[in-house]
């Protein structure tokens, strides 16, 4: 299991004076906290779209010889903030920047990542492909939904795992519940990897749900593998979309005898009725990051932002030291 350690201090502001910062639409509050916690402010520039829709860009620092670091998730409108995330690196390239780190939290197209029937894209490698080709040199993320996807680029890759954030907030909200009552679930076969780093980390027993699905967003039945009944439960996945698979994992754990039912999800994309759903479901809270912003209120959504780790990363990229030694290996 790997926990990220305290942050250091680098210094003066001058350490980073050959690096810049670039925030482009998808996630600008995210790239201001960044640029806060680095203590260097967001390259001037103009992003914006002509009347026909085309994307036009204009970088008005100056980025000749820079570090150049160009924070954009990638999330809905998913082909709009791709397209804006490739403009802006050849816009960076062709300034003749030193070197372009595509900072994207939220990568899309990550569950595109292989063919499920014949005549099908893999959709992800071609992402890979085009961020590559447009001058990217670098590229980080969190928590890929296949983690082989950063096999797909031809460019180091660094997929950051945001748990720890997630859980020492989760700790930090929990009042008047005995933590031995908890239970770590893994929502499918696919996620056990992750729900036992989640476990490690909280040192509870895991549980795991099979499903089988007859299309990608519908589940047809679910079975448990685990000790359910009068425990606390903390189903913890990557992604929540459409909000019903999740919710209908919380009603089942509610019949087989669960007490209180939270989720840990890192991206909160949140599409068509979830966040309906998830308001009238059994759900006591959803912790979630910051690497997609919500546009909405609800009680039962807390949000845990990302821009500490990834600005600690930033910083030792840009001063060529080891990301791994923020990690304990335990």
């Amino acid at each position: 299991m790997i926990t990220p350690k305290a942050e250091y201090d680098h210094g003066v502001t001058e350490t980073y004076s050959n690096l810049t910062l670039i925030g482009g639409n998808s996630n600008i509050e995210l790239a201001k906290k960044i640029s806060e916690k680095i203590n260097i402010p967001l390259a001037k520039s103009i992003i914006e779209k002509f009347s026909d829709g085309e994307i036009r860009v204009k970088i008005l620092d100056n980025v000749r010889g820079k570090d150049v670091f160009i924070i954009q998730s990638t999330c809905p409108p998913v082909n709009d903030n791709l397209m804006e995330l490739l403009i802006i690196i050849d816009a960076v390239k062709r300034a003749s920047a030193n070197s372009i780190t595509a900072v994207i939290p939220y990568f899309g197209y990550a569950k595109q990542e292989k063919k499920v029937s014949g005549r099908e894209p893999i959709s992800a490698k071609l992402v890979a492909n085009l961020i590559t080709v447009a001058g990217a040199n670098r590229v980080v993320t969190i928590d890929l939904h296949a983690p082989a996807i950063q096999g797909f680029f031809d460019i180091p890759v660094d997929n950051l795992y945001s748990f720890s954030t997630l859980v020492n907030s989760f700790m930090e909200n929990l009042v008047n519940i005995d933590r031995n009552s908890f239970v770590v679930l893994a929502p499918d076969a696919g996620s056990v990897i992750r729900a036992r780093m989640y476990s490690e980390k909280m040192r509870l027993p895991i549980a795991v749900m099979f499903k089988r699905r007859p299309d990608v967003e519908e589940v047809e039945s679910m079975e448990v593998v685990g000790e359910i009944k009068n425990k606390n439960i903390i189903i913890v996945d990557d992604i929540i979309s459409t909000a019903k698979t999740l919710v209908k994992a919380a009603e089942k754990l509610k019949n087989m005898g669960a007490n209180k039912i939270y989720a840990l999800v890192v991206h909160p994309v949140f599409s068509s009725n979830a966040i309906e759903l998830v308001e009238n479901s059994p759900i006591e809270k959803i912790f979630v990051t910051d690497t997609i912003p919500l546009k909405f209120n609800s009680k039962k959504i807390v949000v845990v932002s990302i821009s500490g780790l990834i600005s600690e990363v930033i910083k030792r990229i840009y001063l060529r030291r080891s990301i791994s030694e923020l990690f304990d290996q335990t």
